[in-house]
């Protein structure tokens, strides 16, 4: 196991979200609470063929440890080639295959949740990360299948092929993002498998989080799209707060804004405008803040106007 990572009491994940969960996100929700992220998903095409983008994806924070990197791939000997290029890279401890990934792109090349319809090769490809990787831990993200539920199914083979741990979200690749999740299902696999279960889908407040991991037993819950906008989530779990002082939001949101720039330069400045939008919801005055970042370019400017934002403003629901 990873010294920083322990399962004998419940732990916060980070899931990878394309877009969002880059460095400058997943080092603000690390130091204010996560005790694990992830990477964004990686082809494990790129991977393999040395695409300059994917492996600038690859870097972490000092203070992402642990630190996961997920691929996608349905390609043994591809696969095989990503994992033997993660390995040449310090610093990373899971390798993570995702079985789960809905996007039509995705699906369509086999990889993602098309897996679910192949578990077989799904089994081959861990086996194959697991034997090939010099890191500390291979884990699997899963839904509960593909058309219809064959949870049960899938987690054992995941378990049998040699993850250490599985992230399940609790819907199936037909059920997208829309349908409800299903916990008990999370909870069935929780009772069949013996490595650990992260639970994941819909996980948005502290209160829901605590209510997930009661209800289905897992080791740890998985917050992806409830952390956009939000990333003190992982400060009320840590602190176990149901609140989260205004104060602490401010930081948290200009600490975001700071590693942007210094990851990104002068290109964190548009960047971060889908950021305002979610960070400014339900303030007095948030539509016309929207507008003046739009037309802002100047690094110290859009600073200065955010900074002021919400150091002053008010959440008026």
């Amino acid at each position: 196991m990873i010294k920083n990572l322990s399962f004998d009491t419940p732990i916060y994940v980070l899931a990878p979200l394309a877009g969002y969960t880059d460095l400058p996100f997943r080092s603000v929700v690390k130091k204010f609470g996560a005790d694990l992220t992830v990477s964004e998903m990686l082809s494990s095409n790129a991977l393999a063929y040395g695409s300059e983008k994917t492996l600038h994806m690859l870097e972490k924070a000092s203070i992402e440890d642990p630190y996961s990197v997920q691929i996608a791939g349905a390609e043994v000997d591809v696969v095989r080639r990503a994992v033997e290029i993660l390995n040449t890279q310090e610093g990373i401890d899971i390798i993570d295959l995702n079985c789960g990934c809905p996007v039509p792109k995705i699906v369509g090349h086999g990889s993602g949740s098309s897996l679910l319809l192949n578990l077989p090769l799904m089994g081959e490809i861990i086996r194959t990360i697991k034997d090939t990787s010099n890191k500390s831990l291979t884990s699997v993200k899963i839904r509960l299948g593909f058309e219809k539920k064959n949870h049960i199914e899938i987690a054992k083979i995941v378990e049998d092929s040699g993850a250490d741990f599985i992230a399940v979200h609790g819907r199936t690749r037909a059920g997208r993002f829309k349908a409800a999740v299903d916990y008990d299902a999370i909870k069935e696999i929780k009772e069949a498998v013996r490595i650990p279960v992260i639970a994941n889908g819909d996980i948005d407040s502290y209160e829901k989080a605590q209510w997930v991991l009661e209800h289905t037993g897992a080791d740890g819950v998985m917050i992806g799209r409830g952390a956009v906008g939000a990333p003190w989530i992982f400060h009320q779990l840590r602190s176990r707060s149901t609140e989260i002082e205004q104060t602490l939001k401010h930081a948290i949101i200009m600490e975001h804004f700071d590693k942007m720039i210094e990851f990104y330069g002068f290109r964190g400045v548009p960047m971060f405008r889908k950021h305002i939008h979610t960070y400014s919801k339900g303030y007095n005055g948030a539509s016309i803040l929207r507008n003046d970042v739009n037309r802002i370019e100047d690094v110290r400017e859009f600073r200065s106007v955010i900074d002021s934002f919400f150091k002053s403003s008010e959440i008026v629901f």
